[in-house]
């Protein structure tokens, strides 16, 4: 709050008050009169965006229950920092105030109208429900408006009834509320805009007849036993329920007619940004990982629906399936080029008592608030980690395949032609999955915040609530003692694989090399560890100036962002890819700071596994004229802080066809055998070579 003066949230305010013993909210004081509070929201609830990392606003609330001010004070949102102008979205977050708590309390947090802006739909829905979902909690916290504490949850007094199990047809579905519906024709969605006052919404309504069907919405909540069973069959319930994890629930939508309650905008952000289920103050919005296609509805009697399909409610939601809760439909109209006008309507749903049963009270033992703590945060990082099992299963198995070849190295590089596959098959896996899908590129801020952490109170928490950039540093520091830096850097390093692969292609189109002379390469070699030691320095200060100096990292531009950034920071990629296409791996040679951290602690490796002979560096130098990095010093010798693990050198170490020492080998056994071994390939032709 200090970054934000309180003159700049409510105006005539001059200062902050001490922050609540209680809660985590600062009075706001004018002469040393309390006239509001001002609060985080993430500091209340989750504000994860499309960046997955929290969207804060800093709101201010008055005594009776309404905001005074809302003011976006930080986010990491892709969508935003690519086109849609920062300020806009400020702008968005600063109409908040006037919000009344009281009435957003009275009507289940939607008594206000949703603002949505073009192209950045999922990241206004986030901001908008932070703010409500936290300003009532705060309110309620603190009794503002005359909105009463929230009284300790001992959960419904109704649960479902598992034994309820017999089979319905559509018609009972229907009938007894099973299956809920919302049914709206052209003429309702024409007057819902025109009511709106939107000029330019109204002078284009959907065409057609008004009695013509613009949607048939219909919901059931189907891990109800008996209600999943008659809509999905008994195999299709089977399914359901293996995917479903304890505390989890799933409801089936259907839908026909000319609007779609899905559309396509979860192809692109995999987040469905038309439909989301509120509950009392809480809402849920579905992702593509929570969603699967139904082929059909197995009741007797059911009609033919275009779009079917089921979404998963997390257990973190805190849903409660025999409560009231309704399935919010967003409708747009597009309003110009890339302006649209938003409309919402709702469908509720609530469980038939048929098919719930009274609760008896369990006891439940009393944790200290350091025990509860914890227990939600050991509890956040192991959801984080159950929802990205299959990418966890995918880099697990990179990693035991990428152990292996290092193990069986000499069995792998018997063959040129099946390391070189070998290699490009694991780059492109690695840019792809690990780095354009995962997000999983580790960064030299890492190893900054992990020692700003260990300075001050350290705790996993935060660190494995990535799982897996958590196991990709887990592999980083046991490969440090094997192989050193080459391991990662080489291997599992996506902007690297960039590099190597667009370095490839440039190849195939004889783009020419530059072999960077060898006095002035190795004074290159030292600016990564300066440019990493600055780093160092500046983070002792501040580790988010360091931050801010740490973009000399294109990771977060070409790779997590996707160069989806302001155009300074994708024409230095695009520069540094570019001398890439001459000089092969230019920025891991002489750039990468993170190179040069791994490549420190890497000189204790344990073990010497690429194998040499005598001859190498004297007077052989085939090895040192072909590492991609020139790792290899004139007189053989391998520099293990530049080494990338390619494995070429272990390819020419066997190869009979190129290596002076193999080939002689090769003519001694022939001997041996009495077989001519015709002349020999090193005499005068090696004397390039040598």
């Amino acid at each position: 709050m200090a970054e934000t003066p309180a003159a700049q949230m409510v105006a005539g305010a001059d200062s902050y008050g001490s922050i609540l013993d209680t809660i985590p909210v600062a009075p706001i004081l004018k002469n040393g009169e309390r006239i509001g509070f001002a609060y985080v929201t993430s500091d209340f609830v989750g504000t994860t965006g499309y960046s997955g990392k929290p969207i804060h606003v800093m709101v201010a609330i008055a005594p009776d229950g309404k905001l005074i001010a809302a003011r976006l004070v930080k986010h990491s949102e892709p969508i935003v920092l690519i086109g849609i102008p920062d300020k806009k979205i400020k702008a968005l977050t600063a109409r908040y105030a006037g919000l009344d708590l009281v009435a957003e309390a009275a009507a289940g947090g939607s008594g206000h109208d949703l603002d949505i802006i073009s192209g950045a739909t999922v990241t206004v829905m986030v901001i908008d429900d932070s703010i409500v979902r936290s300003g009532l909690k705060v309110a309620r916290a603190l009794g503002l408006g005359g909105l009463a504490p929230e009284a300790a949850k001992s959960g419904p007094r109704r649960e479902i009834d598992p034994a309820v199990g017999a089979m319905r047809d559509w018609s009972e579905l229907s009938g007894d509320g099973s299956m809920r519906r919302l049914s709206l024709d052209v003429g309702q969605i024409n007057a819902a805009f025109t009511a709106s006052g939107d000029t330019l919404a109204m002078e284009r309504p959907e065409p057609g007849n008004p009695a013509d069907a613009f949607i048939d919405l219909q919901a059931a909540l189907v891990s109800v036993p008996a209600i999943g069973k008659s809509l999905l069959g008994d195999a299709e319930y089977k399914n359901l329920t293996d995917w479903l994890k304890p505390g989890e629930h799933a409801i089936l939508v259907a839908g026909r007619g000319r609007y779609s309650f899905k559309g396509s905008g979860y192809v692109r952000g995999g987040i469905f940004d038309r439909i989301q289920l509120i509950q009392g103050d809480r809402s849920v919005r579905f992702r593509d990982k929570g969603h699967r296609r139904l082929g059909a509805i197995a009741a007797a009697g059911a009609p033919t629906f275009t779009e079917l399909d089921l979404f998963k409610i997390s257990a973190d939601t805190e849903f409660e399936p025999t409560e009231s809760w309704r399935l919010q439909l967003l409708v747009h109209r597009a309003v110009g080029p890339i302006k649209k006008s938003f409309q919402t309507f709702d469908l509720s749903y609530r469980l038939p008592a048929t098919y719930t049963r009274d609760r008896a009270a369990p006891a439940t033992p009393q944790l200290s608030a350091e025990q509860t703590e914890r227990e939600a945060k050991q509890a956040l990082w192991q959801r984080v980690w159950r929802e990205k099992a299959y990418e966890i299963v995918g880099l697990a198995v990179m990693l035991g395949l990428l152990t292996l070849a290092f193990f069986g190295q000499m069995f792998l590089t018997v063959s040129e032609r099946a390391t070189f596959w070998f290699r490009i098959s694991f780059l492109t896996l690695t840019l792809f999955f690990i780095g354009w899908y995962a997000n999983a590129q580790l960064s030299v801020v890492n190893l900054l915040a992990l020692g700003s952490a260990l300075a001050t109170d350290f705790s996993w928490d935060a660190f494995l609530l990535d799982p897996l950039v958590f196991l990709l540093w887990f592999s980083v520091a046991a490969s440090l003692i094997f192989w050193g830096r080459g391991a990662y850097c080489g291997w599992l390093c996506p902007f690297g694989a960039l590099q190597e692969l667009t370095n490839r292609i440039a190849k195939v189109f004889k783009v020419p090399q530059v072999i960077v002379p060898w006095g002035l390469h190795e004074r290159l070699w030292p600016l990564k560890y300066m440019i990493f030691l600055g780093l160092f320095g500046v983070s002792l200060v501040s580790l988010p100036l360091a931050e801010q100096f740490a973009e000399i990292e294109p990771f977060k531009t070409a790779i997590v962002l996707k160069f989806q950034r302001a155009w300074p920071f994708v024409a230095f990629v695009v520069a540094l890819l570019l001398v890439g296409l001459f000089i092969e791996r230019f920025y891991c040679r002489y750039l990468c700071p993170l190179g040069a951290a791994l490549a420190i602690p890497g000189r204790l490796r344990m073990f010497e596994w690429l194998k040499r002979y005598h001859q190498c560096g004297n007077p052989c130098q085939t090895c040192s004229n072909e590492c991609m990095v020139q790792a290899i010093h004139p007189l053989g010798e391998i520099n293990p802080n530049e080494c990338l693990y390619c494995l070429h050198c272990q390819v020419r170490y066997q190869d009979e066809k190129i290596c002076p020492v193999c080939i002689k080998r090769s003519r001694r056994r022939a001997r041996l055998r009495g077989e001519d071994p015709g002349p020999d390939p090193t005499v005068p032709e090696a004397a390039g070579r040598l």
